[in-house]
């Protein structure tokens, strides 16, 4: 293992760390931006980002590298949402990449040489060199480890792609460290002056006494409140930053028609189902039997035993209670009909300490040869040779090597299966040969600890598919609405077959799931290369649906025109007509007033008092947050009955009773650092913003994924 099998077991987390760019994965986030329309930019470009452009061959081949590193890591095909993901990482290392490599050198950072050499061998090492080279039993640097893998690594055939790999993982290092230093030079000038450290523990602690008057917008009904086309515009060009939109988003309507099995399926595969629980019920060589008839790959995959509760929920309880050899089933999970039989059960240790050498068939001319040199090397060990010195003369494993054999304490499933099984099912002091997909092993059981019951489970299984009957007769419904609809009567049409249409907002170019749509990325893709009104001229297969989409609305990149957002800030438009209307009866009834109680009974309202309310939590008591009045408060003199204020609910008149002030503040260090602190963690991703602003990103991954 030694080289090998630090590559095997760390390489994926490193090749994690390179995704994530270290520091640049927490800057950047799910920073996403499209370009003017979906046809924008060439047939190989995938993005340009400070007018660099991706290439799509080199963004394919990355994003390859990453799945494949994903899988490694986590042992899991990937799901639609999990392609998606891994597909975001990819384009966020390119964004981050180019983005801060182009800052890093405009500022002149560098890291040199003897720099790089102290992160990846001097006393305080990278983080994550550290992290990849921890001894698990110590939790502390391994730096015998770490020189013996430098060393491989410096000894390796330049044509090792091992060596590529690493070097990749050096870069990373690299460039998270420039990062580092950028990002201090902008940490340095930020700082907290005392007279902000007062401003903001006077809005902690002075307190606000008040009484208030309000006449509410819910007060008025919708239906009395006429909009004007002038109403809609003055909101608009108010609040039109807050209308920008960062890429282009299309909503679209659907229909599915039900291609899921129907009870005459079920009631099939039910039958395939009992006659394979019979035939397993009879079979004598349960490995074979599950080979032959197994679907799922997962119970195709070597049987091992397992601790109570590792099994399916539906099995774990009936099999620790079961004999040996019994059937159970057929029983539905994960959309399949299952059949499981226990081939063995034990008790066993919970973990075990064991030590190894391993022989690499392939060197030693064949596997016949390897066990003749194991089984040799093994009667030097009971003949009272070092296992130690052998295993740092013969194995392989060189990691190990390098601790006299040692693979530390384990539990079940940590080592392949013909692994685990010598281990757990010896005894200590046991001396075992041998052989896995990693080649030939002397082993040593030096303890174990624990005992429990474990148990071995095989499963075969037949998924609940829908018959070539029912995905036709689905497919014939989906094509008689097609050929019977268009663009003006799509809901019409659905209405009259009796479906529902729903409907999905504002979807990405690259979203591959939705709401009811778990694998919809075909349906997405036609939907970013249609027109607005057109109908799909096919269904489309997402699950056990089909689905005819209908494009409804497209946003393109930049300012939202007022149309497109007319539905959205209707509500607060509303308030603004009712707070006129509420206004003018208010300013009425305080004319004249001496005191806010003349003003309540003109209004036909109540006076409201209210004690200890601060400026940094401007929340009115039973109401919500009113920022306008809080504010407005903290900014009048006691006794004065205050003019209208519009707020987010209602329209208010107020009196200051009194504002009670806080101790004068004496050392304002501890405000200042606390201030300094949330500075500091807004300030990484704002200088990211402003830089992803000023970069131009245009995003083409839609044409390609």
């Amino acid at each position: 293992m030694g080289l090998m099998s630090f590559l095997r077991n760390r390489m994926g987390t490193i090749v994690v760390v390179i995704i994530g760019l270290a520091l640049f994965a927490f800057i950047a986030g799910e920073v996403v931006q499209y370009g003017k329309s979906f046809f924008t930019g060439d047939q190989t470009t995938v993005g340009e980002i400070s007018g660099e452009k991706i290439n799509y061959e080199a963004f394919s081949a990355r994003l390859d590298q990453n799945t494949k590193q994903y899988q490694q890591q986590f042992g899991q095909n990937l799901t639609p949402q999990l392609t998606s993901y891994v597909q975001n990482i990819t384009w966020n290392q390119y964004l981050s990449q180019i983005i801060f490599k182009k800052e890093v050198e405009k500022v002149g950072v560098v890291v040199g040489a003897d720099e790089t050499k102290s992160m990846i061998s001097g006393t305080n090492p990278d983080p994550e060199v550290a992290r990849n080279f921890t001894n698990p039993q110590t939790g502390q640097l391994d730096r015998a480890q770490l020189n013996q893998f430098l060393n491989n690594m410096q000894n390796a055939p330049a044509s090792d792609p091992m060596r590529a790999q690493w070097a990749d993982f050096v870069a990373a290092r690299i460039d998270a460290k420039k990062m580092e230093k950028y990002l201090a030079i902008v940490h340095n000038g930020l700082y907290v002056n005392s007279l902000e450290a007062t401003d903001d523990y006077e809005a902690k602690n002075k307190l606000a006494n008040f009484k208030y008057v309000t006449l509410p917008y819910a007060a008025v009904p919708d239906s009395k409140v006429t909009i004007s086309d002038g109403d809609y515009q003055a909101y608009y060009d108010e609040h039109k930053s807050s209308f920008k939109n960062p890429q282009e988003l299309r909503t679209f309507k659907y229909v599915s028609f039900n291609a899921a099995p129907s009870k005459e399926d079920t009631a099939a595969i039910k039958l395939q189902a009992d006659k394979l629980a019979a035939d397993f019920k009879a079979s004598t060589n349960d490995s074979l039997f599950v080979q032959i008839n197994a679907i799922d790959a997962v119970n195709k995959a070597a049987l091992a035993f397992v601790h109570k509760g590792q099994l399916d929920p539906k099995i774990d309880s009936v099999m620790f209670n079961a004999p040996k050899g019994f059937v159970y089933g057929p029983y539905v999970s994960n959309g399949s009909y299952k059949v499981s039989k226990l081939v063995d059960e034990q008790v066993g240790p919970d973990s075990v300490k064991a030590r190894h050498i391993l022989i690499n068939p392939a060197t030693e001319g064949g596997l016949p040869k390897a066990i003749a040199k194991a089984d040799s090397i093994k009667k030097l060990i009971e003949g009272g040779k070092s296992f130690g010195d052998l295993a740092k003369m013969y194995s392989i494993d060189k990691a190990s090597a390098e601790k006299d054999g040692e693979l530390g304490t384990f539990g079940r499933g940590a080592m392949v299966p013909v692994f685990d099984d010598a281990v757990f099912n010896g005894k200590k002091g046991d001396l075992k040969v041998i052989t896995s997909q990693f080649g030939v092993h002397v082993i040593q059981i030096e303890d174990q600890k624990g005992s429990s019951k474990v148990v071995k489970v095989a499963t075969v299984d037949r998924p609940l598919l829908a018959s070539s009957k029912t995905q036709s007769e689905a497919f014939s419904k989906a094509q008689t609405f097609l050929s019977a609809t268009n663009g003006d009567n799509f809901d019409a049409q659905a209405k009259k077959e009796g479906l529902e249409v729903k409907t999905a907002p504002d979807v990405t170019g690259i979203a591959a799931g939705l709401p009811g749509l778990d694998n919809a990325r075909e349906v997405v893709k036609w939907v970013f290369k249609a027109d607005k009104g057109d109908i799909a001229d096919k269904a489309f297969t997402v699950g056990t649906q089909y689905i005819v989409p209908r494009v409804t609305e497209i946003k393109l990149e930049g300012y939202l025109a007022l149309d497109a957002v007319k539905k959205q800030i209707q509500p607060a438009v509303l308030n603004i007509v009712k707070a006129k209307q509420l206004t003018e009866k208010l300013q009425a009834a305080a004319n004249g007033a001496s005191s806010i109680d003349q003003v309540a009974q003109k209004a036909g309202a109540t006076v409201v008092p209210v004690e200890n309310i601060v400026f940094a939590n401007p929340v009115l008591p039973g109401i919500a947050q009113e920022n306008k009045l809080i504010g407005s408060i903290f900014g009048s003199q006691p006794n004065k009955v205050s003019k209208p204020i519009a707020g987010d609910h209602g329209v208010y008149v107020y009196v200051l009773n009194s504002f009670i002030n806080p101790a004068p503040l004496t050392n304002a260090v501890t405000v200042k650092q606390q201030l300094g602190q949330a500075m500091l963690q807004r300030a990484d991703n704002q200088v990211f913003d402003a830089l992803k602003d000023k970069a131009n990103v245009k995003d083409y991954r839609a044409k390609f994924l």
